[in-house]
């Protein structure tokens, strides 16, 4: 199964540098045998991550690092592997109906941590609890706007009943936010989130310390393959070059996001392996529309222009990343080119100017520690805004205070603009569009934290959803970028690359295509 240096004088300098799934779905049970071992027992894996969990309640989480910790636990029906193709999980098979409305899925055998069965009715109980309009499910839609009922045909067999056709069903049952819970778990906390959740995963949840540590203890009772670690410790240390300093000193054996500058040293360091891991990730400043500022949209026009995004691929991130041209990553299903947003600061001065908006005072934010060079790309971002005129109060904090701050509904916002990442969890367009479907998706009913709401966008969106034909589907997708990216609710950045480092003493480190690491597997080489 699978699962996921420079100087500090040196970085300023460089800082001043830059001033789907088909209708008809059949699939077989994969080779891992049930209850079959892994290796021998290994003791003891570190891994250090850049971001505190918000929380470990699968339906609650939602960012892919915190996704990462929980898939170690929980499991979904089907998952992605490392080429970005479904594959079973806890359903060994599955069939769609003829008119696209339904969807039965048979299911394996297996037990949750707590020992009580996995089976049809835990099925039907977890999706009661992600539709459940009293529990907060950030990445709740966009199954739960098409999802009718879920129901046990049997023991070991479920049907998912649909409003509407929806073709990527399938693939978005394997995101992280739809893993299936105990039954004993959704009945004490129905309505709250859990933060010791009790999954069907080969490890289960043992200890966390907020802020240092996530702490996992292999669960013997696990029906496929047995990793080869009796524990997993998870990190969290913020600080790319303190995560680059532990797995060269042995005291973690896999990071994400090292220090980008240091990429070309750690590819020759004998010690380590570095894993170019492949990325979703658009990443982008959101407008707050609920900000009269905000509204004109010469002023959002204005800020796409003044930004050098190709100087701070090259300065700031190394090369790290690609350009947007669509509001959208090429990986992603629907995705076509639309434009540039060239650096042009003589155009964004005037755009300003028409506007009426010279000297515009604004509240700028950016996490610290979450994204590839977050921190120094809020503050080179913050420049080339100041360049053209405007008045930036920018400032950054860590992941869960951030969030705290931009997760809020509009009347309780804080910034006028705030830099962001969003990985589809399903390479769809569908899950693209939760930052764009309108106020269904704002916070806290989701993570639209633009608050953007376009009628011709949710209209044009709601056809592309329920269409059944791939070309038409993708033809209405198209449609759609190039109205989002004309209204431009982001400044349209770039999609970032999601670099692995790893113990050279360490094997079968890979990566999926959502953004994920995958450790699961690892073992000593």
């Amino acid at each position: 199964m699978d699962r996921q240096g420079l100087s500090v004088l040196t970085r300023r300098e460089v800082l001043r540098l830059a001033g789907a799934s088909a209708l008809v779905v059949a699939c077989q049970p994969t080779a891992t045998p049930q209850g079959s071992p892994g290796a021998k027992s290994a003791g003891t894996i570190r891994i250090a991550i850049g971001v505190d969990p918000d929380t470990l309640d699968p339906q609650g989480q939602t960012t892919t690092t915190v996704q990462n910790i929980v898939d170690y636990v929980t499991e979904t029906l089907v998952r992605y592997d490392e080429n970005g193709k479904i594959q079973p999980l806890l359903a060994e098979k599955w069939q769609a109906a003829s008119d696209g409305k339904s969807y039965t899925f048979s299911l394996r055998k297996a037990t949750f941590h707590d020992g009580t069965p996995f089976n049809a009715a835990a099925v039907k109980k977890t999706w009661e609890r992600v539709l459940n309009p009293d529990l907060k499910v950030p990445l709740r839609s966009p199954l739960g706007d098409v999802i009718s009922s879920v129901d046990a045909v049997d023991e070991q067999t479920v049907r998912f009943t649909l409003k509407t056709p929806f073709p990527p069903l399938v693939a978005a049952l394997a995101g992280t936010q739809y893993a299936i819970v105990s039954s004993e778990t959704v009945d004490k906390f129905r309505a709250t989130y859990t933060e010791e959740p009790v999954g069907t995963g080969p490890y289960r949840f043992k200890e966390r310390r907020k802020g240092e540590s996530v702490t996992l203890a292999r669960y013997d009772g696990y029906w496929g393959k047995k990793p080869a670690y009796d524990t997993v410790v998870i990190r969290v240390v913020p600080e790319a070059a303190t995560r680059e300093s532990l797995v060269l000193s042995g005291q973690a054996e896999v990071i994400i996001l090292p220090p980008i500058a240091d990429l070309p040293n750690l590819k020759s360091n004998s010690a380590v392996k570095v894993l170019a891991g492949a990325s979703d990730r658009t990443i982008f400043l959101a407008f707050n529309l609920s900000r009269k500022a905000m509204q004109d949209k010469r002023v959002r026009q204005a800020i796409n222009y003044a930004i050098d995004k190709d100087a701070i691929i090259k300065n700031v991130l190394f090369g790290q990343a690609e350009r947007m041209d669509a509001p959208v990553a090429s990986s992603i299903f629907g995705y076509c080119k639309v434009g540039g947003y060239d650096y042009d600061p003589t155009k964004a001065r005037q755009l300003l100017k028409d506007a009426g908006a010279e000297g515009l005072a604004i509240k700028m934010g950016y996490p610290t520690g979450r994204y590839v060079q977050d921190k120094q790309a809020g503050e080179a971002i913050a420049g080339f805004l100041r360049d053209v005129g405007l008045k930036v109060d920018a400032s950054t904090s860590d992941w869960p205070t951030y969030l705290g701050s931009i997760n809020v509904a509009p009347d309780k916002s804080v910034f006028d603009v705030h830099l962001l990442g969003w990985a589809p969890g399903y390479l769809d367009a569908s899950q693209q569009m939760a930052q764009f479907g309108g106020t269904n998706f704002w916070p806290p009913k989701g993570l639209s934290t633009s608050y953007y709401d376009s009628s011709a966008v949710v209209d044009l969106n709601a056809k592309a959803t329920s269409e059944t034909d791939e070309k038409k589907r993708a033809d209405l997708y198209c449609q759609l970028w190039k109205t989002i990216w004309d209204d431009a609710p982001w400044a349209f950045l770039w999609v970032q690359k999601f670099p692995i480092v790893y113990s050279a003493k360490l094997k079968g480190v890979t990566s999926i295509p959502t953004e994920k690491f995958d450790a699961l597997y690892a073992e000593p080489a």
